[in-house]
């Protein structure tokens, strides 16, 4: 779908209002929202079928980000859509500090925002437990599938669950990558990695950069490293032909498979045999991307949500490449942020208006301006690699950034893989992990029991 300009509007602009000081709920509290639905302009690259009454007027919360960049973005794009949507009134709030708790009593407590953003594993359960609308009537009615193609298809399923409900709409696209520091490659005489690197290739340059670590006089500093979580242990199993859910069956788990299994063991034994990849406590916990930063780690594994800071935390030369081949398939994950409305909005065709603004090539672009953040969509991939080259011209000259983008364009991206009660799963795994992985405590074999314990708690879901 291609972009187009916005014409200007013969009426006034609504106000904006995005100060943090000002809470949804006094909002929810001191307004009088009237009833009616709105038609989109005829502007817009959008087709609707809601019908339009430009003296109705509606008010709508939208919750996103607190970082401290994007509420200014928030507030210049909102201004945009208020051009051509002069009767919808929206109201910006940041998402709570402790979001997940935060948003359960919200939604319990019917206060949630009409049009929220969310991510990873907590935004399919609040579809789950029935919080958000279920957007296919819309999608039916506005999207082509011109457009829907232009999403990955791995990201844009991952936002639907097993009963065909889709709850979300892509907001960004990350995919996981292998940064590397070329000037610690270069001292160890260690050839960087390209797209032909696979797993053993990977765990071949680690043990290279560990006996170098061992030198006397050298500064530590570890092979790569990883996030314990989900999502990134989880791409690993795929690499091997692995899953931690059966693709036929959410209720069913895949954890204490074979080839799962072997996949953990990999880097468990990674982690705590052969000392290649860090661990949280070798790195006084740092996150990956400073531990990185900061010359702790000769790679990393991380995603294109992370580019901007490395670039700017970085004193070294810095390279990217695919993140590397399993035994079984070139994997890579692909992020689940999206977009979504709040099952008990008052005005959800209103709220349908907000979300295509939010998914559009205008939004998309800023997003990636103001943060580097990797667009949704295909047809804008050339261009962020243009605005990354742009703002970090000396960094990224000879950076294959387009190493980012081969899962969405060839089509191998994964996604986190969701149980039906992906609640309880979550609890379940959270557990063992932390034991095989952060302390080294455990074989990975208790995984198996984990797997038959996590498809009991999907029973009767």
């Amino acid at each position: 779908m291609g972009s187009r300009k916005q014409e200007p509007s013969e009426t006034k602009k609504i106000k904006q209002d995005i100060s943090p000081a000002f809470s949804r709920r006094n909002f929810l509290r001191r307004t009088s929202i009237g009833a009616g639905a709105l038609a989109i302009a005829s502007c817009s690259p959008f087709q609707s079928n809601v019908g339009t009454n430009p003296d109705d007027q509606v008010q709508l919360v939208y919750q996103d980000w607190r970082t401290d960049w994007f509420p200014s973005l928030a507030k210049r794009m909102l201004e945009v859509f208020s051009e051509t949507h002069p009767n919808i009134h929206v109201f910006f709030t940041p998402d709570p500090e402790n979001l997940t708790e935060q948003m359960e009593l919200d939604f319990r407590n019917g206060s949630a925002p009409d049009v929220l953003a969310g991510c990873c594993d907590f935004l399919p359960q609040w579809a789950q437990q029935g919080y958000l609308l279920d957007l296919r009537p819309f999608i039916d009615a506005d999207l082509n599938q011109i457009l829907i193609d232009d999403w990955d298809s791995a990201q844009y399923n991952a936002l639907a669950l097993s009963n065909g409900q889709q709850f979300g709409l892509p907001k960004y696209h990350g995919s996981l990558a292998l940064y590397y520091n070329k000037d610690l490659f270069d001292r160890n005489e260690v050839e960087y990695p390209d797209h032909s690197w696979n797993i053993g290739d990977y765990s071949s340059a680690m043990e290279i950069f560990y006996k170098a670590a061992l030198s006397p006089g050298k500064r530590p500093f570890w092979g790569s490293m990883l996030d314990i979580s989900w999502e990134r242990l989880q791409v690993h199993a795929n690499g091997r032909g692995g899953h931690f859910v059966n693709p036929l069956d959410d209720t069913k788990s895949l954890m204490g498979s074979e080839e799962t299994l072997a996949a953990m063991e990999w880097i468990r034994s990674e982690m705590w045999e052969k000392q290649h990849l860090a661990v949280p406590r070798d790195v006084g916990n740092l996150s990956t991307r400073d531990a990185f930063s900061m010359g702790m780690l000769a790679m990393v594994e991380d995603g294109s949500w992370a580019l901007k800071d490395i670039l700017e935390k970085s004193d070294f030369r810095i390279g990217v490449a695919p993140f590397p081949s399993g035994p079984d398939r070139k994997v890579t994950l692909a992020t689940t942020d999206g977009f979504a409305i709040y099952a008990g909005t008052r005005y959800p065709e209103a709220a349908w208006e907000l979300l295509k603004f939010l998914v559009s090539l205008d939004y998309g672009k800023e997003l990636a301006r103001a943060h580097l953040l990797q667009p949704a969509r295909a047809s804008l991939q050339e261009e962020w690699i243009d605005i990354v080259r742009r703002q970090y011209l000396e960094k990224t000259r000879e950076m294959d950034i387009a190493a980012f983008t081969e899962g969405h364009l060839q089509g191998y991206s994964v996604t986190a893989e969701i149980f039906r009660n992906m609640a309880e799963a979550r609890k379940l795994a959270k557990g063992a992990f932390q034991k095989i992985f952060t302390f080294g405590t455990a074989d990975v074999q208790i995984l198996r029991e984990v797997s038959q314990d996590i498809e009991k708690s999907q029973q009767g879901s």
